[in-house]
């Protein structure tokens, strides 16, 4: 009667008898982000644009939330801390064009 460990071609054991079986690979993860890079090849006035674009996107789903809310949670903190977010003008923030820098502004 044949023993379960025993195999047959290149990944026979060596020796006659039981072998453990081979340690399993450890996962392969990738290289953690260089720290330093922050931009992931993005320009600064693209990072701002990006920024004020999901800051707005924000402010709508804040607004939203508040408009929502209950009667009941009116004066609750939720409701002023949702309030000072919806008042705030980021229009100001949309209309500021950063430099370029080194010359080509």
């Amino acid at each position: 009667m044949p023993r379960a460990c025993e195999a047959d071609g290149p990944h026979a054991p060596h020796s006659a008898g039981c072998t453990t079986p081979p340690a399993p690979e450890p996962p392969r993860t990738r290289r953690p982000a260089d720290p330093r890079i922050k931009s992931a090849g993005r320009s600064r006035p693209q990072r701002w644009c990006d920024a004020v674009v999901e800051l707005l996107a924000l402010q709508a789903e804040y607004a939203k939330w508040l408009a929502a809310l209950p009667d009941s949670l009116s004066d609750s903190p939720t409701a002023e801390a949702l309030g000072a977010i919806v008042d705030l003008d980021l229009t100001e923030l949309a209309d500021i064009e950063p430099p370029r820098g080194y010359g080509r502004d």
